[in-house]
């Protein structure tokens, strides 16, 4: 019985990666079962067996990609040598996680205006996260007497994630009606939010 379980174990994950691939390169949208159980010389009726829609998989794919970003973050958990780094790791990272994953999140795009539970969901965890991340280095810092003593340093962090997500939207919003960033404006934004970590940070001096 194990074993038959491992095996299922061993071939959802195989669906995934697959099917991550192909997300990546081509996109929700222009992404078909069909195209997934080819990729896998696997019968479409087998692949329906473990996930009964693209939309299912989809999430199973963010949500495996979501953790791998988690993994990340706790890797770094309490390394940092400045307050300084613990925020420029936060936005390079998240920079980097978007430009990599570009086309994978056309979903995104689709949905923007109605996206389901999943995804505010997975949101939730990685801002949690991020913000476990950075209150810990500003309380550590805090702790060297390198910043001052702040009595609510989880509200600062908020704060700072808030004005990151404002900076990528007033940019955009500016010029489209959709509120995600096209990809040649990624690169605009996250030097904005460079700017916005040495005004954050020296304020906390």
């Amino acid at each position: 019985m194990s074993t038959a379980v491992d095996q299922q174990d061993i071939k959802r994950e195989k669906i995934l990666e697959a099917s991550y691939q192909r997300f990546l390169h081509y996109g929700y949208s222009k992404t078909t079962m069909n195209e997934i159980a080819g990729d896998l010389s696997m019968s479409k009726a087998l692949l329906y067996y473990y996930f009964p829609d693209k939309s299912e998989l989809y999430m199973a794919v963010m949500r495996n990609l979501a953790s791998h970003y988690l993994q990340m973050l706790e890797q770094k958990f309490d390394t940092f040598n400045s307050l300084r780094e613990a925020f420029l790791f936060q936005v390079n990272t998240h920079h980097d996680f978007m430009i990599k994953n570009y086309n994978f999140f056309d979903f995104f795009r689709m949905n923007e205006q109605n996206p389901p539970d999943t995804v505010w969901k997975i949101v939730g965890q990685i801002r949690e996260a991020e913000i476990k991340l950075l209150t810990n280095a500003i309380d550590k810092e805090s702790e060297k007497g390198n910043v001052k003593q702040i009595d609510n340093p989880k509200e600062i962090v908020e704060l700072f994630l808030d004005a990151l997500h404002g900076l990528k939207f007033g940019n955009v919003l500016t010029q489209k009606k959709n509120s995600f960033p096209q990809r040649e404006q990624l690169d605009e934004i996250h030097n904005r939010r460079l700017l916005l970590i040495d005004i954050f940070v020296n304020g906390l001096k």
